[in-house]
């Protein structure tokens, strides 16, 4: 797969409430609007080998879905016939700039959500999420990062208690299920 793929020509997957494709596909940005179709995505949080620190991203002020919000630090679509596994380490290239994630895995394959309109937009998303590690800084891509951190998973929690805090429906609505379970065990 093309790690310079534009936005204008991805194509997400529809898929069933349980995640499996329909065999329906449309493209990215026209898919997202008020009435989004439920589809496969991905997140993914990426660890510092060195010292534990979580890479979050602030997604890009001109991205037409969630421009400008801190997040995780790498979500994305799979695109046709690709694997998660696949669409993370392509989306992790393009995105952040890091190309050799470490021992990904996923530690919520169910995760499921639907956000709240945002600017006129809904995400409906059937969305895996995984875990990763990266051993070097990111160099993100301008178009879809505005910016990046490396924070301790107790001032990541701090973050997404923040209400003045501009911070992804996804991040804090898969918080509240990776609390709960230690993601980054066995990593």
């Amino acid at each position: 797969m093309d790690t310079a793929t534009e936005p204008e020509t991805e194509q997400v997957v529809f898929v069933t409430e349980d995640g499996v494709p329909t065999g329906e596909t449309g493209p990215k940005l026209a898919s997202h609007h008020e009435h989004t179709r439920l589809h496969l995505a991905f997140s993914c949080y990426v660890l510092r080998r060195r010292d534990n620190a979580l890479l979050i991203t602030q997604r890009a002020l001109d991205k037409k879905v969630w421009p400008g919000v801190w997040t995780n630090s790498v979500c994305g679509h799979p695109a046709p016939g690709e694997s998660l596994d696949d669409a993370v380490r392509r989306r992790a290239a393009y995105e952040i700039g890091l190309p050799s994630l470490s021992e990904l895995h996923c530690v919520l394959p169910k995760y499921r959500y639907r956000t709240p309109p945002f600017q006129g937009i809904v995400e409906n998303e059937f969305c895996p999420v995984f875990a990763a590690w990266a051993d070097t800084d990111p160099e993100p891509n301008p178009a879809e990062v505005g910016g990046w951190r490396w924070i301790s998973w107790a001032d990541y929690q701090e973050l997404l208690n923040d209400r003045t805090a501009d911070v992804s429906y996804w991040a804090k609505d898969q918080y509240s299920q990776l609390k709960v379970i230690d993601p980054f065990v066995g990593l």
